[in-house]
């Protein structure tokens, strides 16, 4: 059996998902290969979407017309805005998420596509015309041809579930592993490391004594991930709190050698953010207790996700570690925890539209690529998915730079910098966060996304209006000044300089609400629903015209050339460990030490400034 499309999207998991939505939208002819429709938008570790940068990407994601935004919505059981006391740069919207109304919602997205279909099946190699890429072949001998190719393995190459000294191959638990595939991506020479990440024991809600814990309340006002939602979708719920304690720890300790990890059975490398339980006793041995959530999965059932105690223990181990914990003491567990192991290729083999640099017509996404978590897996396949339909139509690629916003930070650091350890998206990877906020990236790539024809006839609706009624009460605060002495006797507290500010100046100091304005001019009347985004546009004015200027700035001094034998012990604010590799590596401009591992825009600018000092003293 022979079929022909525009673009393969081969694996249904986040990345898949929305790569194939994403190349859908650019009016191309696409196809899924999954091993079962109904896994689509299986959520195979924690139940939540968003958070801290990961909650930047979903808005991200929204902005460009994708899926995982509005999905969230639809099934959130638990809605909590995390930073909240902070600035909106750094505020991450989160949600605990149903997982059968997430999963239910997901597969929605798919009905009802002409042009987007679905096979169930394994891909065991890609097939070759002239040195490119040009579709794939099933385990049970199909042929799939396309022009173009996106793979989205997640952790099925070669994908190993450990527990305790138990190795089973799968994809993740009760699935089977991409073992042929696997082997195939290897034969094609690719730079391939193994990473391995961990999920903790599921346990039965009906079996804790919920009485004894703290709980944690969803937020009374939600935020919500896409820029099209307006009001709640399912019921809102509370998570429990409570804590490992030294018995805990003492069963773990006596029991570490049992451990996958550090047993020996395991040789990938784990997120360093999210450590298993065994990891955190060891590594934080002087901490006398650690915190855990108990999540519940879904409002159909009485599952809960015990987030913070991952672990490749043993089963006997894990009950009777679970067991010491306060709330916990006779509670069942209904699916042990393990760790999975799997095959990733160096994201440096990969050009900025995700493409596979030595193979034409191929393009990866998700953890084949070093990442770990559901958003940071979306955000890629929405991106593959655009370029595969791109290049399949001969059009160029889209292309998303730091300075576009949160998605362009994850992908240069991942082809630029590659990885060590798997990937996780946080605000301090942005230099530009001030400027790239989840609350404007509409306003950011919603364009973006018209202009090149991926969003839907709905969004930009929804975007036109709300531009033009930002543009409305934008002109409108520009429009109305006040003295510093008339501000004064409102409880303004300015500078008696005489200059007159405006109503949008006024809201550029932090201590001054919108209520303070409304009663400076109560004829302004501002509607509730777009005072957010006046507020923050107007906070932030002063920060992000410089940095529109550090932007562009630091793009021309990428090319800077660094002046041999420049001192880098000499400069204050370098980490050791930058120092020493800088030192070694002897970069010969900017651009080069942009891209040695653990090189930050903080240290490039403080060598930056040491370039011009020394410049300047040669001058004199």
């Amino acid at each position: 059996m022979k079929h022909d499309f525009d673009v393969l999207v081969i694996g249904g998991g986040h990345a898949g998902a929305e790569a194939a939505q994403a190349a859908y939208r650019l009016g191309v002819r696409v196809c899924l290969v999954t091993h079962s429709f109904s896994k689509i938008g299986e959520m195979s570790c924690n139940p939540a979407i968003g958070g801290l940068g990961k909650g930047h990407l979903v808005r991200e994601i929204d902005a460009l017309d994708g899926v995982m935004g509005r999905v969230a919505d639809r099934s959130g059981i638990q809605f909590r805005l995390l930073n909240r006391s902070k600035g909106p740069a750094v505020q991450g919207p989160r949600t605990q998420t149903d997982r059968k109304l997430y999963r239910e919602a997901m597969q929605g997205e798919f009905s009802n596509r002409p042009d987007l279909e679905i096979i169930e099946g394994e891909v065991s190699e890609f097939i070759f015309s002239k040195g490119v890429v040009s579709g794939a072949v099933l385990l049970d001998g199909s042929r799939i041809v396309s022009k173009s190719v996106v793979l989205t393995a997640g952790t099925f190459l070669r994908g190993v579930v450990h527990i305790g000294d138990r190795a089973i191959p799968a994809g993740r638990m009760g699935d089977k592993p991409a073992a042929k595939l696997g082997e195939f991506i290897d034969s094609l020479g690719l730079p391939l490391g193994r990473l391995k990440t961990g999920t903790p024991p599921r346990l039965n809600g009906k079996t804790i004594d919920w009485s004894v814990l703290e709980l944690q309340e969803a937020d009374p006002d939600p935020t919500f991930f896409s820029f099209l939602t307006s009001e709640l979708a399912a019921k809102q719920v509370s998570c429990g709190i409570t804590y490992t304690n030294e018995i805990t720890h003492k069963i773990i300790r006596e029991n570490i050698g049992r451990s996958a990890m550090y047993g020996g059975n395991i040789s990938g490398v784990g997120p360093r953010y999210c450590p298993s339980i065994e990891d955190k006793v060891v590594r934080f041995e002087e901490k006398p207790r650690h915190q855990v959530f108990l999540e519940p999965e879904s409002l159909s059932d009485y599952v809960i996700y015990p987030n913070g105690i991952s672990t490749s223990l043993p089963e006997d181990v894990q009950h009777s570690y679970v067991r010491s914990i306060a709330g916990l003491e006779k509670v069942e567990i209904l699916q042990p925890g393990y760790a999975i192991e799997y095959d990733y290729v160096d994201p440096r083999a990969l050009g900025e539209a995700l493409n596979v640099r030595d193979i034409p017509g191929l393009y990866f996404a998700g953890q084949i690529n070093g990442t770990t978590g559901y958003e940071e897996a979306a955000a890629q396949g929405l991106i593959a998915g655009l370029n595969a339909a791109l290049a399949a139509s001969g059009r160029g690629p889209f292309i998303l730079d730091r300075a576009d916003g949160y998605i362009g930070v994850m992908i240069d650091d991942l082809t630029t910098n590659g990885v060590i350890e798997p990937y996780r998206m946080f605000t301090s990877r942005a230099e530009y966060r001030l400027s790239a906020r989840a609350d404007n990236a509409d306003q950011r790539l919603t364009p973006m996304g018209i202009e090149l024809g991926c969003v839907g006839s709905e969004r930009q609706d929804v975007f036109a209006k709300k531009s033009e009624a930002l543009s409305k009460w934008l002109g409108e605060l520009k429009s109305r000044h006040i003295s510093p002495n008339d501000a004064s006797k409102s409880g303004i507290d300015l500078s008696q300089d005489g200059v007159k500010r405006s109503a949008y100046d006024l809201l550029s100091y932090p201590n001054v609400s919108m209520e303070q304005i409304c009663d400076l001019w109560p004829d302004l009347g501002m509607p509730t629903e777009i005072e957010f985004d006046v507020v923050c546009d107007a906070r932030y004015s002063r920060y992000v015209e410089r940095q529109a200027a550090d932007i562009e700035a630091l793009r021309k001094d990428r090319a800077r050339r660094i002046p041999e034998g420049l001192d880098y012990a000499s400069i204050d604010g370098l980490s050791n460990e930058l120092k020493k590799k800088l030192t070694s590596i002897r970069p010969e401009d900017l651009g080069r030490a942009s891209r040695i591992d653990g090189m930050t825009p903080s240290a490039l600018t403080l060598i930056l400034a040491q370039i011009r000092k020394s410049e300047y003293r040669k001058a004199l």
